[in-house]
């Protein structure tokens, strides 16, 4: 007797090929149990009726699924469960325990709670996402990615995809950002002065684990990135803001205690203020008069389409006192979790040594890929296509928000993917984020930038990296809509 088709369905949700899905569900019955080793399978047509599907697809899953050992074919029979497939573990019939750990006194140190943005985990089935940050599959370069992934699966590389590498980093992936990334923010560096990294996040986070200790003082814009907020709570280290202006933040309000400054002068997050040359040399001096040392995060540089971006911090740092924060999140996609850190080789000798603690190397898969991604030219032909449809999106919303009577709050004058907003008059931001929300429209109240009790509750966030031209009319003049009902009471 065959297994019945009735133990078979599709997930509608499921990421992946209708094969893959068909592939997961048997390997997966096989495992807890529910297919025993000599049971036949469905026929293929069978199948593929029950299901809905093409009998190629089944066929091809099952074909996958001999490959790999967990089904064998007998010729006209059919398909079997494999008489060498995996086991599903035996376990001793076991009682679900319960703690009786008091983690109230257990627990060392308490982690702070993510201060969350606004955006459900179902942002794309709205109709207008004005959601920052996430990759745009109309805009990525998924078949020369898709090349050098395979490329980087091939036996030439498969040193760099299987070895430990004892905290080094890919020479090939080094190389290109010495090359080929530095070169652009007039950073001249060594291998020694690079240290690959988990994303941007992940460098904050070392940086702060090295530099700061309960004695020391951090000093962040206001407002801020919120996780590196809580990245500096967590370190325990004291802690001061100063707030930024149209200019970026103002190096003679720095105050002379500091040991560590954090900043974002290319394009400040959140507000999209750029700092200029005159403040950023400013703020060097006043960084070499007091002693401190300076973290840059140069996030979304490569996106600089409104104007010629002005050189880096570090490139004008000439007594070793900036630490350089470069990420592939915004450029490539978030998901891919790689970035860099530039700085002189004692504090990468630190960071190397932390993160072999931690996470050892970043996965040597990932490195390869996007040297190769990098060295083809598909790097710059993709951040190219980026901003090319990010200065599109910009003038249609801009010309959309003149025409509603909606108010841009920052600068915008350097580029990037989105643009800071002050709600009417009146009318607090979460507010206008929830109403809009029911009219398929998404926006990010801006609270957790400025931290709790801290939030004016007067701006918001308004990205285009995820809405394409012709819905963003629509979702502006909703917003101009939703804003002044609440403005006059009448929502």
């Amino acid at each position: 007797m065959a297994i019945p088709v009735e133990q078979f369905f599709l997930d509608p949700g499921h990421q992946g090929t209708l094969q893959r899905q068909l592939q997961e569900i048997v390997a997966s019955g096989i495992l807890a149990g529910r297919f025993h080793q000599g049971d036949r399978m469905p026929s293929s047509r069978g199948l593929a009726r029950h299901l809905g599907i093409s009998r190629i697809t089944v066929t091809l899953a099952y074909t996958e699924l001999v490959a790999n050992d967990y089904l064998s074919s007998r010729g006209r029979s059919g398909y079997f469960v494999s008489d060498s497939a995996p086991r599903p573990p035996v376990f001793p019939p076991s009682t679900r325990s319960e703690s009786r750990v008091d983690w109230s006194r257990a627990l060392g140190q308490r982690i702070p709670e993510a201060a969350a943005l606004n955006r459900p985990e179902d942002w794309r089935r709205y109709r207008y996402p004005f959601i920052y940050g996430q990759t745009d599959a109309r805009l990525f370069d998924h078949q020369n990615w898709r090349k050098c992934a395979l490329q980087a699966l091939g036996a030439r590389d498969f040193q760099a995809l299987t070895e430990d590498s004892y905290g080094r980093d890919d020479p090939q992936l080094v190389d290109q950002i010495i090359r080929h990334i530095l070169p652009r923010r007039g950073i001249v560096a060594d291998p020694s002065e690079v240290l690959v990294t988990l994303g941007a996040q992940n460098a904050l986070w070392m940086l702060a684990q090295i530099l700061l200790t309960q004695r020391r003082t951090a000093v962040m814009e206001f407002p801020c990135y919120p996780a590196l907020r809580e990245i500096l709570q967590q370190s325990r280290c004291n802690t001061a803001d100063i707030a930024v202006d149209e200019h970026g933040l103002p190096p003679d309000a720095v105050p002379p205690e500091t040991d560590v400054l954090f900043v974002t002068p290319s394009h400040h997050c959140p507000t999209s203020a750029t700092m200029p040359m005159a403040r950023r040399r400013a703020l060097l001096d006043r960084a070499e008069e007091h002693d401190f040392l300076i973290v840059e995060d140069d996030y979304e540089f490569e996106l600089a389409f409104a104007s010629t971006p002005s050189p880096a911090l570090k490139s004008l740092d000439r007594a070793g006192r900036v630490a350089y924060i470069g990420s592939f999140a915004k450029s490539l996609f978030p998901g891919l979790r790689l970035g860099y850190v530039v700085a002189p080789e004692p504090l990468i000798r630190e960071m190397r040594m932390l993160r072999s603690l931690v996470v050892r190397h970043v996965p040597g898969h990932i490195q390869r890929v996007a040297a190769y991604f990098l060295a083809q030219g598909h790097y710059d032909a993709q951040v190219h296509k980026m901003a090319r449809a990010y200065r599109d999106r910009r003038a249609v919303a801009e010309a959309a928000i003149a025409a509603n009577g909606l108010e841009i709050a920052g600068a915008p004058n350097f580029g990037g993917s989105s643009l800071w907003m002050r709600a009417p008059e009146g009318v607090r931001a979460a507010d206008l984020a929830e109403r809009l929300r029911q009219r398929q429209v998404l926006i990010e109240p801006a609270g957790p930038f400025f931290g709790e009790g801290r939030d004016p509750g007067t701006h918001y966030r308004l990205a285009y990296s995820s809405i394409g031209v012709p819905d963003i009319p629509e979702g502006i003049r909703r917003i101009a809509e939703e804003g002044e009902a609440l403005r006059r009471g009448t929502a």
